[in-house]
């Protein structure tokens, strides 16, 4: 299998991007990489390894410049190249640590849109205090979405909970402000009939208070929604920590407990980083498209490239594209 990954996205780029790849290289015998962007930055880098490749660029795609004009205007950009890899056939997969905004414009113009789905979904998968965690679509990638975009949401997250992360009859449900069935607005309240009659086992209304306990295996929701519950939890988990260090710094004494206390304090913070699970995927494209966190290090991409690699050998999107045919085929008939 080979993955086309964007050397110049993201905040470490290429150092972190390029150790990334060549610890999965390492890790992964059967995998080959294409590395896209600028090569005298990357061979800094890069090792001597026969399943490493370069396509040069030095166009990059900014954190700054508006998505589906720079993915038109910068055709030869590093991130636009990674995808025209997969577009023509040189690679299977890609991936981005760079603007979110500008990936999902690539994945649709270049990558394409898998037959069935009208809106590719953005979905990381964030930690529980189980340590099982849950898939949660959409967190941005479409701000205005219909019902019918929630119910593909869930069926090709269900999907992925299923075949990926070896979720038997993975829990699916719908972001609201109540469990009450009756319970949201318009656009909420048509998305649960419409998933209530889903092929997905579908667990009804679940609030953002309970998605670290395990609610659900997927969470469904609006792009918009999904969104701001998805930076709260950042901000929260990074206001945490801060207080934690802060407190356990103040005093000789509090500093002598945080010595004791460093062990578990590391495991609590790796559990809930989220980059351990890998990227966070573009679900409903023709092909996997993943986006790396914008501050990734080597072992975030690591993850990123190991949950790429574990889509392609569970063939994840012919599963997809498969179900869904499926699901119209049967309401056709219906």
């Amino acid at each position: 299998m080979k993955i086309a990954i964007d050397a110049m996205g993201g905040d470490n780029a290429p150092e972190q991007i390029v150790k990334g790849a060549i610890l999965a290289l390492e890790r992964f015998p059967e995998l080959s990489i294409t590395l896209t962007g600028d090569e005298a930055k990357i061979n800094l880098y890069a090792t001597q390894n026969s399943r490493l490749s370069i396509v040069h660029t030095d166009e990059v795609i900014k954190s700054s410049d508006e998505p589906v004009r720079a993915v038109r205007q910068k055709k030869n950009a590093s991130m636009v190249l990674a995808a025209k890899e997969v577009k023509e056939g040189r690679a299977d997969a890609c991936i981005s640590a760079g603007n979110t905004g500008a990936l999902m414009a690539s994945g649709l113009f270049v990558v394409g849109r898998m037959k069935g789905i009208d809106r590719p979904a953005l979905a990381p998968t964030l930690p529980t205090l189980d340590g099982k965690g849950f898939l949660f679509l959409d967190v941005g990638a479409n701000m205005d979405a219909k019902p019918e975009h929630i119910l593909q949401y869930a069926i090709i997250g269900s999907i992925y909970a299923e075949e990926v992360r070896g979720i038997d009859k993975p829990r699916v449900g719908l972001l609201n402000v109540g469990t009450e069935d009756e319970k949201g607005n318009a656009l909420s309240k048509a998305a649960f009939a419409l998933l209530s009659e889903a092929p997905v086992h579908f667990i009804g209304n679940v609030e953002a208070r309970d998605l670290l306990n395990g609610a659900a295996d997927v969470v469904v929701c609006d792009g918009f929604a999904g969104n701001l519950v998805l930076k709260s939890i950042e901000g929260t988990a990074l206001m945490m920590f801060a207080m934690l260090k802060d407190a356990l710094t103040s005093s000789t004494a509090s500093k002598l407990a945080a010595a004791v206390l460093k062990p578990k304090l590391k495991d609590i913070k790796n559990k809930m980083d989220y980059s351990e699970y890998g990227g966070a995927g573009l679900f409903g494209l023709s092909a996997p498209v993943i986006k790396a966190h914008g501050s990734s290090d080597a072992t975030a991409v690591y993850n990123a490239i190991r949950q790429t690699v574990n889509m392609l050998e569970k063939k994840a999107i012919p599963i997809m594209m498969q179900k869904i045919k499926e699901y119209e085929g049967q309401n056709q008939e219906g």
